[in-house]
């Protein structure tokens, strides 16, 4: 048996062992995705973002919210008491780059869609001390102030296209989003009306409470209200999850 002591004195050994254990580590992470045929779960629901929620989330990786809160809930039981559900990767395929983080300075944000209203979204984006007296977190005053620039947004739709986020283009891609995520959300999901869907989605939902204008409060409370939001858990079993790990 070769002694503690002579591995640490001997460079050459240690580093012959050191690769022999690091091989066998990547082995037993590497092989096993070679007998799974997909690691993405196959769930009803989840689309891309609308032109709104993805100016929103442009907003939410610009202010820096991804250095204080993740967007990943663990698979343990004090995570589900808290959270919810801990978070699928389908849940997170048209994101680019994903928000999943380890940082929790605050709350992990993956399921925050529909826990509290729009207004208090804004009250405390704008001064989160008036809803959470202990809140450590900055203020946001200009997202209420500052009009939201969506010039590009057809652009910014295409870049995503690239990576394989399925908007649409030509008819058949519309066709397409119709057969996979119904007509309204295809309807979202389409470049060419990517301005039009955005003004009348924030003018609908009027998400900062200021009528008739669109801030970029708006777009971050709309991508905030929908994460979480897009899979029914009640429809499956703990064990359908289990057969894509």
């Amino acid at each position: 048996m070769i002694k503690h002591e002579s591995i640490e004195t001997n460079a050459a050994l240690l580093v012959i062992l050191t690769l022999i254990v690091v091989s066998i580590g990547g082995l037993v992470e590497i092989v096993p995705l070679f007998y799974i045929d997909d690691t993405v779960e196959d769930v009803e629901g989840v689309r891309p973002y609308t032109a709104l929620e993805l100016r929103g989330r442009d907003i939410y990786q610009r202010e820096g919210c991804y250095l204080c809160h993740s967007q990943m809930i663990r698979p343990f039981r004090d995570e589900l008491l808290r959270y919810g559900h801990y978070s699928l990767a389908a849940e997170s395929q048209y994101d680019h780059p994903f928000q999943w983080g380890s940082k929790r300075t605050g709350p992990d944000l993956a399921r925050v869609g529909g826990k509290y209203s729009n207004a208090w979204h804004v009250a405390h984006l704008n001064n989160p001390r008036d809803v959470v007296p202990q809140s450590i977190m900055p203020n946001y005053p200009w997202l209420l102030q500052t009009d939201l620039d969506y010039s590009d947004i057809q652009e910014r739709m295409r870049a995503l296209k690239r990576t394989g986020v399925p908007y649409s283009e030509t008819q058949q891609e519309y066709d397409a989003n119709v057969a996979e995520f119904g007509a309204a959300a295809a309807d979202q999901l389409d470049i060419l009306h990517a301005e039009e869907n955005l003004m009348h989605q924030a003018l609908t939902e009027d998400y900062d409470g200021q009528r008739g204008r669109i801030t970029e409060m708006d777009a971050l409370v709309a991508y905030l209200q929908v994460l979480g939001t897009m899979v029914d858990f009640s429809k499956y079993d703990e064990g359908y999850f289990a057969d894509f790990r």
